[in-house]
């Protein structure tokens, strides 16, 4: 017994709480009005009701009225001819006549005091009609225009549910657009380094060693040409050392040039070209020793 009272008791808040959400007090007021207008039409109608049991009640009284006045005069001409009977007949008819004719005046009265009674109510029901219908149109234009009020300020705010679901709908359209820009900058880069070069059939694997042979080539010749400059400017560096140091010096400085040739070749690895000659490195014949193969006199 006591499941079936929550059970209900949820029921009823759960039902009402959806005819307060579905529920708007213009409606509602609209409604109302329209229910006053009924009352006052039906208050109307019962007013023209009375009136018209009145008014019927009122011409029943005057057809007794004349009845009566006509057995009055009977009575009175039958007494003139000696017919007492008749007379006594009339009398009693005119006697009933007046009797129904005092009920009818009752009832005349009571139906009138009624209409009265209605028509007064019909009056402050109208003027209360009235009021209601201005009330009415003044509390809608309040709650339509704080309606709108409270409208824009969501707006403003951002708060409201259409604005909720538009400031969502460009977050994932900025989501979109970073998650393409991202993937745009990543395949630039693969597309850079050449791994999508070959996506569309198999790879290459000969023109790749042959690309990466060429490249090694173009930097062994950029590096012969920077030997060769560096060796051109060496007979000037020898020149200058000569004139003081003699024939000493200068074998000093071709072992120390070949010291330097063997330090490149060295480093140079399999592309490193041939150590250079005494005439390349601009040293004087006349100044080499002389290597002599027969025995001085006198030695």
């Amino acid at each position: 017994m006591g499941v079936m009272k929550r059970v209900q008791l949820v029921f009823k808040a759960k039902a009402n709480k959806a005819l307060d959400k579905m529920e708007d007090p213009r409606e509602t007021l609209d409604y109302s009005y329209q229910r006053q207008l009924e009352l006052l039409t039906k208050v109307r109608r019962g007013v023209a009701d009375v009136a018209t049991s009145r008014k019927r009640v009122e011409l029943q009284m005057n057809q007794l009225q004349q009845s009566s006045d006509k057995l009055d005069v009977q009575a009175r001409k039958a007494l003139g001819m000696g017919r007492e009977d008749l007379a006594r007949e009339a009398l009693t008819r005119k006697s009933s006549a007046a009797s129904q004719l005092n009920d009818l005046q009752a009832q005349y009265a009571q139906l009138q005091a009624e209409e009265e009674k209605l028509t007064v109510a019909s009056q402050r029901l109208q003027a209360k009609v009235d009021a209601f219908r201005t009330r009415k149109e003044t509390i809608k234009a309040t709650y339509t225009a704080a309606e709108a009020q409270t409208r824009i300020n969501e707006a403003f705010s951002g708060i409201s549910e259409e604005m909720g679901d538009v400031g969502m709908a460009i977050q994932r359209a900025e989501d979109k657009t970073a998650q393409m820009q991202a993937r745009a900058g990543a395949i630039d880069e693969l597309m850079a380094s050449g791994a999508l070069d070959d996506l569309g059939g198999k790879r290459d694997d000969i023109q790749s060693e042959l690309d990466a042979i060429s490249a090694g080539s173009d930097v062994e010749s950029e590096l012969r040409r920077l030997r060769g400059e560096i060796e051109a400017s060496a007979p000037k560096q020898l020149e200058g050392g000569a004139n003081g140091d003699g024939q000493h010096g200068d074998s000093q400085h071709g072992d120390s040039q070949q010291s330097q040739a063997q330090s490149a070749q060295a480093q140079s690895g399999p592309y490193a070209p041939p150590a250079p000659s005494v005439q390349s490195a601009g040293i004087p014949v006349s100044d080499l020793p002389v290597a002599n193969d027969q025995p001085q006199d006198g030695g």
